[in-house]
């Protein structure tokens, strides 16, 4: 695909092309989750993908993060064509996501909690990390400054220290945001950030995207339910159904794709 520098119909200025999917499928067993879909994310960007449920959209996450190997197709990254990679590796390339059902240690404060997304920058070993002198002791001062920035970031100086499994639903998604962004990613995965949550959070939670994307540069791809959330924040959107790809352009050509409009929509013509 062509890497120029792309222009969105608000006369926002995103990037070349950061990652490509090319022609990707996915099975399990017999089932086809993924049907020979190419499509690519630029830098700077915040790249929606949406689709009924059972489309294959969190399967699609899970191949750019990774934790999927496709039998079929490519994912390049930075110019690069990418093998099969752990998780791990795919963060230590700078790619950072959260997960549609909140994966947090419940019983450790918010702090400790996105202090964990810092392990992937973390040099010294277990036993320097034990005696805690000298470079281990000057990396734990680096990481917890960049996280209190986060925190701050985030506005959640409130609870730092307190246990998650005691915050509420959106305050925990919230935290599970900030330990993604610890991880100072070049591109974050969101997976349903918005799932569960009241008109005020979703709010909150908009904003917050938005200026990662704007203050940070962070490149933004996520998944999202709430139609109105995505045709409001996003400069791109890819459309699955039945994990074959039925749409792909700005949130307007989305919105008035007739394809769209009948599979995710649900609107009926005669």
């Amino acid at each position: 695909m062509d890497g120029a520098a792309y222009v969105t119909p608000d006369g926002r200025s995103i990037g070349d092309v950061v990652m490509e999917m090319r022609n990707i499928t996915l099975r399990f067993g017999g089932v086809t989750a993924i049907r020979d879909i190419s499509f690519d994310i630029r830098e700077g960007e915040i790249r929606a993908i949406i689709g009924p449920n059972g489309a294959g959209k969190s399967s699609m996450l899970n191949v750019i993060n990774g934790f999927y190997h496709p039998q079929e197709g490519e994912v390049w990254f930075r110019g690069a064509k990418r093998g099969p990679m752990k998780p791990h590796a795919i963060a230590r390339q700078g790619i950072a996501r959260t997960f549609q059902n909140i994966a947090l240690f419940s019983g450790m404060s918010t702090l400790d909690n996105i202090m964990t997304g810092r392990f992937t920058k973390m040099k010294s070993g277990l036993l320097a990390q034990a005696i805690w002198k000298g470079r281990a002791e000057r990396e734990e001062v680096e990481n917890r400054e960049i996280v209190e920035k986060v925190i701050d970031f985030l506005e959640i100086q409130a609870i730092r220290k307190t246990p998650v499994g005691r915050l509420p639903y959106g305050l925990q998604k919230r935290v599970e945001l900030g330990r993604a962004l610890a991880a100072e990613p070049k591109l974050l995965l969101l997976d349903e950030p918005m799932a569960g949550m009241n008109v005020e959070e979703k709010e909150d939670m908009s904003r917050f995207i938005l200026d990662v994307n704007d203050e940070f540069g962070t490149t933004i791809a996520l998944i999202e339910h709430d139609m109105g959330v995505v045709m409001d924040i996003s400069d791109r959107v890819v459309v699955m159904d039945y994990g074959a790809k039925i749409g792909d352009g700005t949130p307007d050509e989305v919105r008035n794709s007739q394809a769209v409009i009948d599979a995710y929509l649900g609107v009926a013509h005669d």
